[in-house]
């Protein structure tokens, strides 16, 4: 089986550290060592979102942590803001209302940043965030955003989606005024998919409240602070993102979070140059996670795909009313020395001839 190399925003290219956790012999969920694991990876993640709060590992993706955070902080009926600028924040309303709770969803145009001002100013039990939107390429101004909602709704529970944020960009929960947050192990974490994590502040875990059975987050975080876990979990992945966190420690994360941006952005050099147009709109904010652009129009998306799978590259599309219109590119996995120069000079070529 041919094996393409990801420029994707995940799943991403694995941490050689990763990987060789992965081909270490089993281990047993139920050991010491593997208590020891869990207790590293949840002090590791609670470190980094910037919170003297706890994180609670569960098996399974970001959105099995966003359902469980939901179903978790929130009671039915509990009426919660959710700004609506992309798929994934599109899908916490759908999360919500299967919660049957009352979401209160607000569009914006695909691509823009949502504006602060807007926090409603109507009852609300929360608010449901994205900070990374992974289908336009933005970072929304999630900071901003949560003060907002503390100031006008001083009871309120804010949760953020950080998914291709964390490991990436900076992501400080406590001086956010963040109650919860939720992320997976196959963005910047460099892991394979299947691990999920809820980072829950002081307030989160003074309101969190017993629900469902698998992604009860309460049964976690008991058997979490006792080096268990509730369920056989994918002990596996919690090694190789334990692994990989411990070497990106070691090699400073503020180093970390600058290049990613610089290489990301050279990708938005380098579709300019191209002609083509970003999907965040001028004034936004650009993730560091993605870089993302429409194509010319009358240029099929799968014919850009086809030209990147002949270089060995998979890349991504256009997801929702973005689906066939947009390309996405990603390095935010693991590449090789001279790996991303190959990648850049590569995508220069390819986006040259669609004009």
């Amino acid at each position: 089986m041919k094996r393409l190399r990801l420029l994707t925003p995940g799943p991403v290219n694995l941490h050689p550290v990763a990987l060789a956790a992965l081909a270490q012999p089993q281990l047993h969920h139920r050991s010491p060592e593997a208590g020891e694991l869990v207790r590293d990876l949840r002090e590791r993640i609670a470190r980094l979102a910037g919170t003297v709060g706890e994180a609670v590992l569960l098996g399974g993706s970001g959105t099995a942590a966003m359902e469980a955070a939901v179903r978790a902080l929130f009671a039915p009926g509990a009426r919660v803001w959710v700004p609506v600028a992309g798929k994934f924040s599109e899908r916490w309303c759908e999360i919500a209302r299967a919660a049957e709770l009352e979401p209160v969803c607000d569009a914006y145009e695909w691509g823009s940043a949502v504006p602060p001002e807007t926090v409603p100013t109507g009852p609300l039990d929360g608010a449901l965030l994205t900070h990374s939107e992974t289908s336009t390429g933005v970072l929304q101004p999630l900071a901003e955003l949560s003060a907002r909602v503390r100031e006008r709704h001083p009871g309120a529970l804010v949760v953020a989606d950080v998914v291709t944020s964390f490991a990436l960009a900076p992501v400080r929960m406590d001086a956010w005024g963040l109650d919860a947050a939720v992320l997976g192990s196959q963005k910047g974490l460099m892991s394979p998919p299947g691990l999920a994590a809820v980072v829950l502040g002081a307030r989160g875990l003074k309101r969190l409240r017993p629900a469902g059975y698998y992604l009860d987050l309460a049964r976690e975080l008991r058997a979490q602070r006792a080096r268990q876990t509730a369920f056989t979990p994918p002990i596996n992945l919690i090694e190789a993102a334990a692994a990989v966190m411990a070497a990106l420690e070691a090699a400073d994360w503020e180093a970390r979070f600058a290049r990613v941006r610089e290489v990301n952005e050279r990708f938005y050099a380098l579709g300019k140059t191209a002609g083509l147009t970003p999907v965040p709109a001028p004034g936004a904010e650009r993730s560091p996670a993605t870089a993302a652009f429409y194509l010319p129009r009358g240029m099929p998306y799968a014919e850009v795909s086809q030209a990147f799978a002949a270089r060995g590259w998979r890349v991504a599309g256009g997801q929702g009313p973005l689906k066939g219109r947009i390309l996405r590119v990603s390095a935010m996995g693991y590449f090789e020395d001279g790996e991303l120069e190959r990648a850049w000079r590569d995508f220069a070529e390819i986006t040259a001839r669609l004009r």
